[in-house]
Protein backbone atom coordinates (compact mmCIF):
# COMPACT_ATOMS: atom_id res chain seq x y z
CA UNK A 1 0.00 0.00 0.00
CA UNK A 2 2.86 2.66 0.92
CA UNK A 3 4.24 1.94 -2.69
CA UNK A 4 0.92 2.38 -4.26
CA UNK A 5 0.77 5.70 -2.08
CA UNK A 6 4.10 6.64 -3.21
CA UNK A 7 3.66 6.09 -7.01
CA UNK A 8 0.08 8.20 -7.07
CA UNK A 9 2.36 10.77 -5.08
CA UNK A 10 5.05 10.67 -7.71
CA UNK A 11 2.59 10.93 -10.35
CA UNK A 12 0.65 13.59 -9.00
CA UNK A 13 3.86 16.27 -8.78
CA UNK A 14 5.10 14.97 -12.15
CA UNK A 15 1.28 15.88 -13.58
CA UNK A 16 1.62 19.30 -11.70
CA UNK A 17 4.69 20.30 -13.33
CA UNK A 18 3.35 19.37 -16.66
CA UNK A 19 -0.03 21.54 -16.02
CA UNK A 20 2.17 24.45 -14.75
CA UNK A 21 4.20 24.27 -18.18
CA UNK A 22 1.34 23.57 -20.28
CA UNK A 23 -1.18 25.06 -19.82
CA UNK A 24 0.56 28.67 -20.49
CA UNK A 25 2.27 27.30 -23.69
CA UNK A 26 -1.29 25.77 -24.50
CA UNK A 27 -2.83 29.45 -24.36
CA UNK A 28 0.14 30.95 -25.79
CA UNK A 29 -0.12 29.53 -29.67
CA UNK A 30 -1.93 29.88 -32.14
CA UNK A 31 -3.56 26.46 -32.74
CA UNK A 32 -7.01 24.87 -32.57
CA UNK A 33 -8.42 26.43 -29.36
CA UNK A 34 -11.00 23.98 -28.96
CA UNK A 35 -8.44 21.02 -28.53
CA UNK A 36 -6.28 23.32 -26.48
CA UNK A 37 -9.03 23.44 -23.96
CA UNK A 38 -9.86 19.93 -24.27
CA UNK A 39 -6.89 18.93 -23.11
CA UNK A 40 -5.94 21.76 -20.48
CA UNK A 41 -9.70 20.20 -18.82
CA UNK A 42 -9.15 17.08 -18.91
CA UNK A 43 -5.44 17.18 -17.38
CA UNK A 44 -7.11 19.74 -14.59
CA UNK A 45 -9.50 16.62 -14.04
CA UNK A 46 -6.89 13.73 -14.06
CA UNK A 47 -5.34 16.13 -11.69
CA UNK A 48 -8.12 16.40 -9.37
CA UNK A 49 -8.90 12.76 -9.26
CA UNK A 50 -4.84 11.91 -8.31
CA UNK A 51 -5.73 14.82 -5.33
CA UNK A 52 -8.72 12.57 -4.55
CA UNK A 53 -6.40 9.42 -4.76
CA UNK A 54 -3.60 10.61 -2.98
CA UNK A 55 -5.84 11.63 0.07
CA UNK A 56 -7.73 8.52 0.22
CA UNK A 57 -4.32 6.42 0.05
CA UNK A 58 -2.73 8.86 2.86
CA UNK A 59 -6.01 7.93 5.14
CA UNK A 60 -4.60 3.65 4.78
CA UNK A 61 -1.16 4.44 4.94
CA UNK A 62 -0.94 6.33 7.80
Amino acid sequence: MVILFQLALLLLVVMSFVLIVGVPVLYATNGDRVQSNRLILLGGLAWTALVILVGVLNYFVV
